[in-house]
């Protein structure tokens, strides 16, 4: 049985927004691991790893936030950090693991 997610906004192309509002794409699985996480998208069979608990933190919580600037700022992110977290964000989002919350798109 395969899950279809092809109804969801996100992937390659979309832009990360740190001011935007963001989600764990409906089609991913998070396995927390003692190093941080495994993310597992059922749609494109893709593993990926999260090596930092904080990121991990912000993953699982990005949809109880306005913002995912937000979600990095209640994870304890300091501005000088910011960078590399919004950096390591929009990997997700290309890879198809984040999506806008609130973007599906109805394919009738």
């Amino acid at each position: 049985m395969s899950t279809d997610t092809s109804h969801v906004a996100g992937g390659p192309g979309v832009t990360f927004d740190p001011e935007a509002r963001w989600r764990i794409h409906p089609g991913v699985a998070v396995r927390p691991e003692p190093f941080g996480a495994l993310l597992y998208h059922f749609g494109t069979r893709r593993l990926t790893f999260l090596k930092d608990r904080r990121l991990l933190e912000i993953v699982t919580t990005l949809d109880s936030h306005s913002t995912a600037r937000k979600a990095c700022a209640a994870a304890g992110v300091s501005p000088a950090e910011q960078p590399g977290f919004d950096a390591a964000l929009q990997r997700l989002v290309a890879c198809d693991m984040l999506t806008p919350a609130g973007n599906e798109v109805s394919t009738r």
